[in-house]
């Protein structure tokens, strides 16, 4: 949908940038006034993961004024795979303080703003207030509805993407969107999906490249939001697959059926986690690492079960361990056949999978449960460093 441009045209141009930029002033759409529109513009750019890292880059070599990004995670080795703007210093340290570096040495003449903190319903009018835009570069459907409905409080339009494993879909959402074309993020998910269908990419995986791809288009719709050329995806939704190397197009329509926003809400409880939430203090019974070892070491006769996924159990495993994902170890055809005379011990990749069947196990009758507090990654860190960390 073609729409005016969003940013007036304030800042000049100096002779450096003009150099710098010169293969936008170079095309007529862009030229001068657009590229002032970039170095007027104010970007908020939530997330500096997988969709974050390209389209930080992007803007930032594009000519965007003012970048802002939320992040409060630290650089960890797997993030290397798809997040770029990251690098092998900068593991353990701050995502944010990361990415702003990676931006200075691309253009230092971006301001950017750093919001070292966790969106949540009480800090996000205030920050989504001081941008012309939003990006949204989450990965959960909490948040992304957190966004959307800030977006709409402050009228703000925001560019949107998704990425799993090998797809990943991009829009635009402006509610107030001139003649009356507007759409948010609700009109094309009215409702989150349960829970455990909307596993993260630390479960599922992603193809890496996918999150430039997906990012690239993202930070594009950027600009001609800015700059008012081309057609915008506001009102369509681009779907990508990668191993077809397809893209499909899909009309979005407005949800005649969907409420009015006025606050801000409990958005773990929108999105069905609030149970986890409630019951995540609940008393468990767990074991760490080096008991764990012990009772291996002596032969003590219990079951050590992996709830993780098949993919999950092929990079690396704790010898001994008997390997049933978390759906079956919960249906009726494999709970029956558990040994309930002795010690069941539950673990995953970090605890908090095997806490929840360990949870539904309760429900189902069994007493001699026990969590592995901290999963494959603390069996890693604490009893065997030789073993890939994924």
């Amino acid at each position: 949908m073609k729409l005016a441009p969003l940013v007036q045209v304030v800042a000049e141009l100096t002779t450096a940038e003009i150099s710098r930029y010169s293969r936008h002033l170079l095309l007529p759409e862009v030229g001068f006034d657009g590229q002032r529109r970039l170095k007027s513009s104010r970007v908020l750019v939530i997330g500096a993961g997988g969709l974050g890292s390209p389209v930080l880059l992007y803007l930032a070599a594009a000519g965007v004024g003012t970048l802002g990004i939320v992040e409060f995670d630290v650089v960890e080795e797997s993030n290397l795979q798809r997040q770029i703007i990251h690098g092998m210093s900068d593991i353990g340290i701050s995502k944010a303080v990361s990415a702003k570096a990676s931006i200075s040495e691309i253009n230092p003449h971006v301001e950017v703003n750093v919001h070292h903190l966790r969106l949540e319903a009480d800090n996000a009018l205030a920050i989504v207030e001081e941008y012309d835009l939003i990006v949204d570069g989450t990965d959960n459907f909490a948040t992304r509805y957190l966004i959307n409905d800030a977006c709409m409080l402050t009228g703000k339009p925001y560019v949107w993407g998704s990425i799993f494993r090998f797809e990943g879909q991009a829009s635009v959402f402006w509610e107030q969107a001139p003649g009356g074309v507007g759409l948010n993020y609700r009109d094309l998910y009215p409702e989150p999906p349960p829970p455990e269908e909307a596993p993260s990419c630390a479960e599922g995986g992603v193809f890496g490249i996918v999150c430039a791809s997906i990012g690239a288009i993202m930070a594009t719709e950027v600009i001609k939001l800015i700059t008012g050329i081309g057609e915008t995806l506001l009102g369509r939704l681009a779907i990508y697959d990668a191993l077809d190397m397809s893209f499909r197009f899909v009309p979005l329509r407005r949800d005649t059926h969907r409420r009015p926003i006025a606050v801000l809400e409990d958005y773990r409880a929108f999105c069905g986690l609030k149970a986890d939430h409630v019951h995540e203090h609940q008393e468990v019974a767990t074991i760490n690492a080096s008991k764990l070892k012990r009772w291996l070491d002596s032969g003590f006769d219990f079951e050590l079960i992996d709830v993780r996924e098949a993919v999950e159990w092929a990079i690396v495993r704790i010898p001994s361990a008997r390997h049933i994902p978390k759906n079956r170890v919960i249906s009726r055809t494999v709970f029956t056949q558990l040994d309930r005379t002795k010690p069941i011990v539950l673990h995953c990749k970090s605890g908090a999978r095997s806490r929840k069947v360990l949870l539904t196990l309760q429900k189902k009758g069994f007493t001699n449960l026990i969590n592995f507090d901290g999963g494959i990654l603390a069996w890693i860190r604490e009893i065997d460093p030789t073993l890939p960390v994924y």
